[in-house]
């Protein structure tokens, strides 16, 4: 499965909407002068839109599940466009709606 690679100017949004930033990028590797993002780096999550009634279960951060297998950075798979995560605390995805387009990895 390969993919775009992800970075820290990426727009990533939680199912409902709400902006993801990776807390900690991979500053050593850089893409279009951003660094890059690891597995490793968990998201947190601003101003989910669940709905009222489920609001205890709105995003409060994400995490990838998998990312590439043929390219690392600092030991750790990158995150791409493909790759899947699950937000917490119920389990949705999180999109990626833009991001460089220059480099792919597998």
């Amino acid at each position: 499965m390969g993919g775009l690679i992800l970075h820290l100017g990426a727009s990533v949004t939680c199912s409902h909407g709400g902006p993801a930033v990776p807390t900690v990028p991979y500053s050593r590797v850089t893409l279009q002068g951003h660094p890059v993002v690891t597995v490793a780096a968990p998201y947190e999550i601003a101003h989910c839109n669940l709905p009222a009634p489920a609001e205890a279960l709105r995003c409060t951060g994400g995490q990838w599940l998998q990312g590439s297998t043929r390219v690392f950075a600092g030991g750790r798979a990158l995150v791409l466009d493909s790759s899947p995560s699950m937000c917490v605390p119920n389990g949705a995805v999180m999109l990626v709606l833009e991001c460089q387009t220059r480099v792919n990895a597998v």
